[in-house]
């Protein structure tokens, strides 16, 4: 089965930051991937720009190094990324003052898509929105692309919203979350929409519970300045996790239309509860042989940051009211693994001498390190002996299922980038998404603090404090085993 690549209109993307970490790791070598695929038309260019001294071939050096270090040799045959440097091309200058901003002017093209990338810290946000159009750069049309964080609280991401729409509209702000670019995350939809098997059985009626899980094996080394001012709850739950939240939850959109998807993901974040402080588990990685604990990455031997945090949620609507969700993200954890999973309840009688739980079908999304899903059916055991029933799972896992067209899939960056050129903001958090996420996790945040509860100590390469397994013990349930 041939991959079907559309190129995307020509267009101009200036990265901002470009010779920073994330450009270097994932936007760089995701758009020479694009052009290696076809997809990024003869006419498009590239434009670095930073504070770094350099001149245009300083900045391919600086790419050609990039993609050698996160690109095997097979990737990046040698014509091609001949062709692709020279697209690329860059402007030194100041965020905050006027250096290199008339000089950027000069390099944009007027009849092209303009495409502005900000991965750079959210304090310069406003400086370079307000820079672009006094300096009359961004033409009408223009779209920029944010990174996360979106505010630390509710009153910073306004404020943030507020800026941003002083100088763009919100058709042309992308706020991006390379979760959802995920070629599973889109698949879900592609799960319950387009197909007649689970939507009628996606509500509280026939699912028993749902887990979220974003489980990694490392910890905040190189990111402890940010993360402890973060944390779990700030970094992962308000954003990666409220978004999957968001897509498992949702009622179906009138049309797989950008605002008709995001409508439905801010209904649901509209329609979570409050969450109790019983409901609630943070944790904070302890030191072992070899391994610092969190305080030591950090550089903070008195931080009460969470490391680690799981949550019982429920959503107050006729489609869920009375079904959990069960969220859970932490660092140093047994294992790398990101899964979404539907659990369905037994059958209500079983006419069969089987031990409780068979026969509770589970749907598992797996969003990293093997993308794919999976389900749970109950079967006969083949063999003699009478009826005995065995759990199979039915497996599709998509570079086994779709073979080397899973393997060269676009990673979210890639796509999701593409979108900004077609001008397809499905995939991204409108302004009131983001205002609505802070606006539940904040009395979250505040509740723990008013209450000056510390996040709990938990050894590293484990699942986490034991309380979280507690939280789905008492409801008779438990998380599903973290493995890679």
């Amino acid at each position: 089965m041939a991959s079907r690549v559309i190129p995307v209109a020509p267009f101009d993307l200036v990265i901002f930051g470009a010779t920073g970490d994330l450009a270097r790791r994932k936007i760089l070598p995701g758009l020479f991937r694009r052009f290696c695929d076809g997809q990024m038309p003869g006419e498009a260019r590239i434009i670095g720009a930073a504070r770094s001294e350099l001149d245009a071939d300083g900045f391919r050096a600086l790419v050609r190094a990039a993609l050698r270090e996160h690109l095997p040799a097979p990737r990046r045959p040698a014509r091609k990324l001949a062709a692709f440097l020279e697209r690329v091309s860059y402007c030194q200058l100041d965020a905050r003052g006027a250096k290199g901003w008339k000089a950027l002017k000069g390099l944009i093209r007027e009849d092209v898509v303009q495409a502005f990338y900000f991965s750079v810290g959210p304090s310069l946000f406003g400086d370079l929105a307000r820079r672009l159009k006094q300096h009359d750069i961004a033409g009408p049309e223009a779209r920029i692309v944010v990174e996360k964080p979106f505010g630390h609280d509710l009153e910073s991401a306004r404020a943030l919203n507020a800026t941003l729409a002083a100088h763009f509209e919100e058709r042309f702000i992308y706020r991006i979350d390379h979760y959802l670019g995920k070629e599973t995350v889109q698949n879900l939809m592609a799960l319950r929409f387009g197909n007649m098997l689970f939507e009628p059985l996606w509500n509280a009626q026939y699912v028993d519970h749902v887990q979220i899980t974003v489980a990694e094996s490392v910890g905040v080394a190189g990111r402890g300045a940010y993360y402890d001012r973060a944390g779990a709850m700030r970094d992962m739950v308000q954003n990666h996790l409220m978004q999957l939240l968001c897509l498992t939850a949702m009622e179906p959109p009138s049309k797989f239309d950008p605002d008709a998807v995001r409508d439905e993901k801010l209904k649901v974040i509209r329609a979570l509860d409050p969450v109790a402080p019983g409901d609630i588990v943070r944790g904070q990685y302890e030191g072992a042989e070899g391994v610092p604990s969190y305080r030591e990455d950090v550089g903070n031997p008195e931080s009460t940051t969470e490391s680690f945090i799981a949550l019982r949620l429920e959503i107050s609507n006729w489609r869920w009211n009375g079904t959990p969700f069960y969220l859970r993200t932490g660092k140093r954890l047994r294992a790398r693994m990101s899964e979404i999973v539907i659990q369905f309840k037994e059958p209500p009688h079983s006419i069969f001498d089987s031990p409780p739980g068979q026969g509770a079908n589970e749907l598992s999304i797996r969003l990293q390190p093997d993308e794919g899903m999976d389900l749970k059916v109950t079967i006969k055991e083949p063999g003699p002996g009478g009826m005995r029933l065995i759990d199979v799972p039915l497996d599709m896992t998509f570079a086994e299922a779709l073979g080397a067209e899973a393997a060269e899939a676009p990673d979210a960056y890639e796509r999701l980038i593409m979108d900004v050129i077609r001008g397809d903001q499905t995939l991204f958090m409108r302004g009131d998404e983001v205002e609505a996420a802070w606006a539940w996790t904040d009395p979250v945040i505040a509740g723990w603090e008013a209450r000056g509860d510390r996040p709990l100590p938990y050894e590293p390469g484990s699942t986490g404090p034991e309380d979280a397994a507690i939280l789905l013990h008492r409801d008779a349930r438990r998380w599903r085993e973290l493995k890679a």
